[in-house]
């Protein structure tokens, strides 16, 4: 993301190049206002007004710029992002209306992860002014939260293990005023027993840990958000292909997008207490790793067999989800990319959701549709828990069939939360196979922008 300047600014009438946004059925009486040069010049570059097109029209001594959109009356937060990958640096206004929530696209569209490589050729940032000026503070937020989700998951696990998130969650106290607790290594045994056993094979300085952030009055409703941080998933002893141990970096998307969210809550001064938990560990193959057919012990008194160790991440969550539960929080949120099977279900761009109340659900799913993060309900069925069953111990991690293998992680995961409590999972890919207008290939946020304006009408009713 661009930091040399607020991508999005005010409107003081300081100078900037127009962009005018059309779609194809007004484009003609559009163009006809236009001189013959132009329109020619809309032609060379075979505009006519469709879906992210985008051109540059002469204009006297200087140029205006045009995009195509499906509706210029109802703007979709990526609308105006292809034209803020394609432009030049500058600085720009729309030239009928206002961006609204064409602002998010537009900054996210200039993100950049150079952490490792430098672009040969950049380009300075190019900034959009708006005279919504009570809108800019909570579009440059979002877009940060995104851009750091983004940052989180595209860091291979070298520089991205559990020490790293550790150290985030501290960033995130520290700019917060939050409390930050975090247990490690061997102390997690007796009080976080499966965070202890999944990350245990791990070198000392990727060692497992429980982070857990608190912040706000002890008086105000209590919201629990959990991530899941699988910071490189081998497979355990259960391991993986190597094409499917490639991109498992992103592992612990869940607790980028947990973090995340803590950071806007927290600068939102959103009425609640918040517990903010992550379990951070890495999956690892060494001769103390912890084996199929193992019974795990847990903070629930639940014994775990492990029908499988590539199906880590549910039990690290299941000690988070019980402690988050001690809490008695009015809602938990978790974040997790789960399983495979969600991705099989709904493909990269739609979060599953499984929730315990449909309220819950509907809230979501509203908030998300409202700023184009819409996630897809999936159902916890009853009628599933007997795959969980043991012979020997009270559940099993994984089930022995190739169904509904989402529902069922989903249903492993309840055990956990407590009983009568409002509780909503999303299993998001947190990552981006192919690009499109604002939304880079690579780790991306599913659900984040979703839970977070859910959040904001749920306690603050805006």
């Amino acid at each position: 993301m661009a930091e040399t300047a607020a991508l999005i600014q005010p409107d003081q009438g300081q100078d900037a190049t127009l962009i005018h946004l059309v779609n194809k059925d007004g484009f003609e009486k559009w163009a006809k206002k236009l001189s013959a040069g132009q329109r020619e010049a809309l032609k060379a570059q075979k505009f006519d007004g469709g879906g992210y097109q985008t051109a540059i029209v002469p204009d006297g001594d200087g140029w205006f710029a045009v995009g195509g959109v499906a509706n210029p009356d109802e703007l979709s937060s990526w609308c105006m992002a292809k034209l803020a990958e394609v432009l030049p640096e500058g600085t720009y206004r729309r030239a009928e209306g206002e961006p609204g929530p064409a602002m998010h696209g537009w900054q996210t569209a200039q993100y950049t992860f150079e952490r490792y490589k430098k672009p040969e050729n950049p380009t300075g940032p190019r900034i959009l002014l708006t005279k919504q000026a009570g809108r800019i503070d909570g579009a440059i937020a979002e877009a940060k939260a995104v851009g750091l989700v983004r940052d989180l998951v595209n860091t291979p696990a070298e520089d991205m293990g559990p020490a790293s998130l550790e150290a985030q969650a501290e960033e995130l106290a520290k700019t917060h005023g939050a409390d930050l607790k975090v247990v490690r290594g061997d102390a997690l045994e007796q009080d976080y027993p499966m965070v202890h056993a999944v990350g245990r094979a791990a070198e000392r300085k990727h060692a497992p840990r429980l982070i857990h952030l608190t912040w706000g009055k002890e008086s105000d409703p209590v919201l629990a958000v959990v991530g899941k941080g699988v910071c490189f998933d081998s497979g355990g002893l259960d391991v993986k292909s190597a094409a499917g141990m490639k991109l498992m970096k992103k592992d612990m998307g869940g607790a980028a997008h947990a973090l995340a969210l803590g950071g806007l809550i927290m600068g939102g001064k959103l009425p609640v207490r918040l517990h903010l938990l992550v379990p951070a560990v890495e999956n690892a193959i060494a001769g103390n790793a912890f084996r199929p057919g193992d019974v795990l012990s847990s903070r629930k008194g639940l014994t775990v067999e492990i029908g499988n160790t590539d199906a880590e991440g549910r039990l690290i969550l299941g000690d988070a989800l019980t402690r988050a539960s001690e809490e008695d929080p009015d809602l938990i949120l978790d974040f997790a990319t789960l399983t495979g099977a969600a991705r099989v279900a709904l493909g990269p761009d739609y979060p599953a959701l499984m929730t315990r109340r449909d309220e819950t659900a509907d809230a979501l799913i509203e908030a998300g549709r409202g700023v184009d993060d819409e996630p897809w309900r999936l159902p916890l069925p009853d009628a599933y828990k007997e795959w969980l069953a043991s012979d020997i111990a009270d559940t099993n991690n994984a089930h022995g069939n190739a169904f509904a293998g989402a529902s069922v992680a989903g249903l492993f995961l309840d055990k956990f939360v407590g009983e009568g409590l409002d509780w909503a999972h999303f299993d998001t890919f947190a990552w981006r196979p192919a690009a499109k207008p604002g939304r880079p290939k690579g780790g991306d946020a599913y659900g984040l922008r979703a839970a977070w304006h859910m959040l904001k009408a749920r306690y603050t009713g805006t």
